[in-house]
Order: structure tokens, then C-alpha cells, then sequence
């Protein structure tokens, strides 16, 4: 029997590698701006064409690369950072295994130019599939360029399982925050479709933030700064107010490389234990610097985790850092009156001798429950007799100290506290679906009562019902939205003055992709510029209410993440749930009659009335006899 085992081709090992490397156009551009970085550039742009699937453009003023160099960097296990094994426990560059050219050139149409300061020309390279097609020197600017272009183009399967062009560029927006971050003494620049995203200069970290995520967030922040022999810590945090429910804007960095760490971050959070709910997650942007000899970074091929000698050490001192921080800098809005100037015009000064305290004499014989003479004369049996500062007995009923008669006070005044008889109640027929007359769920037959302004009580033919009111009316909207969006018919309502709002470059494009069903639900929005929609219109079903537009629309932005991560819903779906979730009348909410019945009304014409949105139930009855047992009966 012939030998079966054989060495892979280059080519083919290649691409098995590049399957683990780069896996969407994000990565690549991650693997990129991390040499560009440690090729020693202040200047760093980006550059795409449809979402990095055409092409993906990075040009730094690093050292650029001589002939040799520039032909050897698209080798596997090439590098300029590791010598010998005992560099990996050293490592504070960014790349060190070598694969990233190798891969990226494997699978995709490579052009490389590169000069070095001290060269009068530099090189050009064009690679296809990991084959050199082309290399003669070129004149170009020192740094280096390198286009990658037509990703995937020899590996279909792989292309073809690409998200749209607004998921992969979220991606990509995600890694470029994550590397400019890092290094905000860096200039980036983002352009995509021949539009700017962003043009980060040179600044520190607290305007690099505000710079990538808006001017809002500068308001936001909280430094946190520890220096022990373990770990250097500093960063910032957001207040716990401005926390969302979505994950997505946290950010660790150790020695300067993002990691995603569940460890740390369950440190971080325990800190937020006391002022926040357990689905709100804060901002934070986290800067770790320890000793490369004490964390091993070569766990996995995208270099996101690490393993610690001391984690618990670790582990201790940011849940520390980050509770003390909130403890000294005050979160808590406070009021102080020896400064505050918003109650100086509520009183107005006023002389002492011109303050006459009022006085009050009273008639100790009159007796309110004596019969009624109409011969009697005022003179005290109204009761009291007031001063020159208040009023005087008549006949006639009340004299001010001007002498002006007033109505006298009517006859038989008792009368006024009987309790009237009031009409009957308005009768409110309600049946549940599928239940006949005879059924335990009896039309009812009394007003409906409101507990807490957070549930409503009706009397049922075998006890009690009690409903839920904003499950209610989520259960209700959800299912309303879910039809417009699957009808394409949403009713808009426009809105006398529109409102314009700006979202982060991610949340931003995400809308973008939504814009078509979110228009089914009811809104008219339109592009207005970078970054920034305009808001015409609402749903009529909301026009009624007392509704904020932009914040509407941010929390729905923000409740579809929720439902994408956490409860891996389909578009629609995860739309139409937070839609009814931010726009569902809240607990605390008084409603009147009129309202509960509706809201009942409705609720039963639902498809399944008796369950939440988020599988809770929206209805619970007590029968009869489970109240006659709690009273013993």
C-alpha cells in the first residue's frame, strides 16, 4: 500500500490559515492598522469601497520597508518581531506570529508600495492568490499602502457567507475604534464609498472618545487612575445615568491590545452592583499596563485573549479602582442652596413692621348641630368673628374689612356631605375568547379599579382578574407592528416641527439598514448629513402620547441590539418587540375608565392575550375560594 500522508501546498496551507486569521473584511483591516502602527506611523488612513468587499486601502507615514523586506513580509511566520522563543514573553507589538500578509495575500488581489526614508524610490508588489504577479520600483511617498482588493475572490463559499454592506461596515467601524482608542496620539482617518466617517487628529484620550462616540459623552465620564506593583490602571467610566442595555461599549486594553475578558468585566460590573440593574451595562474604556513576562497574549489567532499569573490580583484592584472613582467623584445630582440662584426671585422681601400676624376670635357657645332659626342674627353664629386681617360676621354671611357684603352662606350646610346618589356604574362587557356565557370568565359587571397605577382589577364571574397593564399593552402594540411590518402599511402621523437626531458612525449604520422596515412601522425619517437622520413623522398609534422623537427613536435602535444578542430574533421581530417595549405605557401610569377598557378591549382581541412579549404572563385570576381560604372560610 502506497504512502496517503503529504505535505500541503503552500497555496492551500495558506488559505487554511487565512480561514482563522481573517474572517471578514474587519479583520483585515485590523491586521493592517496594527502594522501600520507598529511600522512607528502618526498618521494612519482607511480607506473602503462597498463595506471592505472591493476594497480595503491602508496608508500610514511609518518606516516603511526595504526591497527584501517588502517581498518577505508576505511569507508565513515572517517577522520583524520575534527572534528567538524567549521574545514571547516579552511582546509589546501589536502582530508577532507573521501570518497576516501571508493569509490576507492568499486569499485576495494584494497592491504593496513601500519606501523607507532613507531610499530615493520605493517598491511596488502585486500578489493574486499568494502567486508575486509584478514587482519593479515605484515612486511613492516614504510609509507604506497597501490595497487589498476583491476579499474572498478565490474562496466563493467564504464570500458568499458575508453579512450585508451595513453589518460588515459595523464590524469594521468596531475594530477602527478599537485601534484608534489605543492610540490616541495617532491621526486616523475613516472614508468609505468616497464619504468621511471619522478624522481623528492627535489629541488625548478623553477628546479621543468624545471624538468617536459624540461631544454628549464628554459630560459622561468618570477618570479611574491605580498605580500598584501588580498592574498601572487608568481609563475612564461612564455614570451609571448614561448605562445601556446593549453591550458594545466596553473596552479593555492590555499594554495597548483589545481583549475581551468576562473575568474583568464581571469585576467592573460587581462595582456597579448597588447602581445598576443587572440588564444595564456602563461605558467604560480601560487601559491596563503590566509586566509582558506575566500574561501569555499567543491563546488565540485573533489575539483577543490572554492568560494571567495573578488574575484574582488583577481582578481585585479594577473592582477597587473603578468603586472608588464612583465613590470620590459625586454621581448624584445635588443641590446647593448657598450657591443655587433659582430660588432668589420665589420670595420677595418684605418689611418687618409691615407684617401684621393674623388673629382669629371664635363664639365657644355656637353649636353647629342646633336647629336651624331662621329669626337668628349673625351676630357669631357663623362660628368665629375675624379681625381687621380677616372677616366679619353678618347677617348677610361674610364682610370683608372693606365693608363688602360677600354671598351669604346657604342653609341646612350639613346637607352638603350626604353622599348623592350617584347613577349606576357604566356596565363593561368583556369575554374572553373562546368562553361561553357560563364560563368562570363572566361579562363583568363593575367599574375596573387601578392597584399601584400598576395593574388593573376587574370582578370575574369565579373571583378576580388582574392584568398587567404595560405587559398589556405591550402584547398589544407588538402584535400591531408585527402586522404593519409584515403589510408594509404603517400609518405616520407628521410631526408638526421636525426633529433631527445624531447616532455613533455603528448605531448610525445600523439604522441605515433598518430604514425600510422602520418606515413600515410608521416613521418618516430621511438621511440629513453624517451621522444624522431626520424625523418627520411617528406612528399614529403614538401621536397621542407625550413622546420625545429622538429618544423614542435611539431606544429603539438600542432595544433592537438588546433582542439581536441576547434572543437571537430575525429583523422583524426584534424591531416590532422594541418598538412595543419603548413605546408601551409604563407602570405608575394612571389611567382612566375609559382607557382600561380600551386597553382590555384590546388585549383580548390579541392572538395570545394571556402572554408577555417576554413569556411572562399578562393575566392572573383568583377565584373565589382561594380568597374565602386566606380569610378562613
Amino acid at each position: 500500500m502506497s504512502d496517503i500522508i503529504q505535505l500541503l501546498p503552500e497555496s492551500v496551507a495558506n488559505q487554511i490559515a487565512a480561514g482563522e486569521v481573517v474572517q471578514r473584511p474587519a479583520s483585515a483591516v485590523k491586521e493592517l492598522m496594527e502594522n501600520a502602527i507598529d511600522a512607528g506611523a502618526n498618521k494612519i488612513q482607511l480607506i473602503l469601497k462597498d463595506a471592505g468587499k472591493v476594497l480595503i486601502q491602508v496608508i500610514d507615514n511609518g518606516c516603511g520597508m526595504s526591497v527584501s523586506d517588502a517581498r518577505m513580509c508576505f511569507e508565513r511566520h515572517a517577522t520583524s518581531k520575534v527572534r528567538k522563543a524567549e521574545d514571547l514573553f516579552a511582546i509589546r507589538t501589536m502582530g508577532f506570529r507573521g501570518e497576516a500578509m501571508a493569509s490576507i495575500a492568499a486569499i485576495a488581489q494584494v497592491e504593496m508600495k513601500t519606501r523607507r526614508y532613507e531610499d530615493e524610490l520605493g517598491t511596488l508588489i502585486e500578489i493574486e492568490g499568494a502567486t508575486i504577479t509584478k514587482q519593479e520600483p515605484v515612486a511613492t511617498p516614504q510609509g507604506t499602502s497597501i490595497c487589498i482588493k476583491n476579499l474572498f475572490f478565490n474562496t466563493p463559499a467564504r464570500r458568499n457567507f458575508l453579512k450585508s454592506n451595513p453589518a460588515e461596515m459595523r464590524h469594521i467601524i468596531d475594530e477602527f475604534q478599537r485601534v484608534s482608542l489605543a492610540n490616541p496620539a495617532i491621526s486616523f482617518s475613516l472614508h468609505h464609498d468616497g464619504m468621511e466617517i471619522f478624522r481623528l487628529p492627535s489629541s488625548a484620550l478623553k477628546q479621543r472618545i468624545v471624538h468617536l462616540f459624540g461631544n454628549n459623552y464628554n459630560e459622561r465620564l468618570i477618570p479611574v487612575e491605580e498605580d500598584t506593583t501588580i498592574i498601572n490602571l487608568k481609563g475612564f467610566i461612564g455614570k451609571p445615568q448614561f448605562a445601556k442595555k446593549t453591550r458594545g461599549e466596553q473596552f479593555f486594553f492590555v499594554n495597548n491590545r483589545f481583549i475581551r475578558d468576562n473575568y474583568l468585566n464581571h469585576a467592573l460590573n460587581k462595582a456597579y452592583e448597588d447602581l445598576l440593574s443587572d440588564d444595564n451595562f456602563p461605558f467604560y474604556v480601560l487601559f491596563i499596563d503590566i509586566d509582558p513576562a506575566k500574561i501569555d497574549v499567543n491563546v488565540h489567532p485573533t489575539k483577543t485573549e490572554i492568560k494571567y499569573l495573578d488574575e484574582k490580583s488583577i481582578y481585585a484592584i479594577i473592582h477597587s479602582a473603578v468603586k472608588r472613582s464612583l465613590g470620590r467623584f459625586n454621581i448624584s445630582p445635588t443641590i446647593d442652596f448657598d450657591q443655587e440662584t433659582a430660588f432668589s426671585g420665589m420670595i420677595s422681601p418684605k418689611n418687618l413692621d409691615e407684617i401684621i400676624p393674623p388673629s382669629i376670635s371664635f363664639n365657644p357657645d355656637f353649636n353647629p348641630f342646633a336647629a336651624d332659626k331662621s329669626t337668628d342674627k349673625g351676630s357669631g353664629s357663623s362660628g368665629f368673628r375675624g379681625t381687621e386681617t380677616g372677616f366679619k360676621g353678618t347677617e348677610t354671611g361674610f364682610r370683608n374689612s372693606d365693608g363688602r357684603d360677600h354671598q351669604p352662606v346657604a342653609k341646612n350646610w350639613g346637607s352638603l356631605y350626604e353622599i348623592s346618589k350617584d347613577k349606576p356604574a357604566e356596565q363593561v362587557k368583556m369575554e374572553l375568547p373562546g368562553n361561553g356565557p357560563d364560563d368562570k370568565y363572566a361579562p363583568i359587571q363593575k367599574q375596573l379599579m387601578q392597584l399601584h397605577n400598576k395593574y388593573i382589577i376587574s370582578q370575574i364571574k369565579s373571583g378576580l382578574m388582574l392584568i398587567d397593564q404595560q405587559a398589556a399593552h405591550e402584547r398589544i402594540l407588538y402584535e400591531r407592528f408585527s402586522i404593519n411590518l409584515e403589510d408594509r402599511k404603517g400609518a405616520s402621523q407628521q410631526s408638526l416641527f421636525p426633529q433631527t437626531v445624531t447616532l455613533s458612525p455603528n448605531d448610525y449604520e445600523l439604522a441605515k439598514s433598518l430604514l425600510d422596515d422602520i418606515k413600515s412601522l410608521g416613521f418618516e425619517v430621511r438621511e440629513f448629513g453624517k451621522n444624522t437622520l431626520v424625523i418627520e413623522g411617528i406612528p399614529v398609534d403614538l401621536g397621542s402620547n407625550q413622546i420625545n422623537e429622538t429618544q423614542l427613536f435611539e431606544h429603539l435602535i438600542e432595544g433592537f441590539k438588546n433582542s439581536q444578542q441576547e434572543l437571537k430574533l430575525d429583523k422583524r421581530d426584534a424591531l416590532a418587540r422594541s418598538m412595543a417595549k419603548n413605546s408601551a405605557i409604563k407602570s405608575g401610569v394612571v389611567l382612566g375608565q375609559q382607557e382600561m377598557n380600551m386597553l382590555i378591549e384590546q388585549l383580548f382581541a390579541c392572538k395570545a392575550p394571556n402572554f408577555s412579549i417576554s413569556g411572562r404572563p399578562v393575566i392572573q385570576t383568583m377565584s373565589l375560594t382561594e380568597i374565602d381560604r386566606k380569610f378562613d372560610k
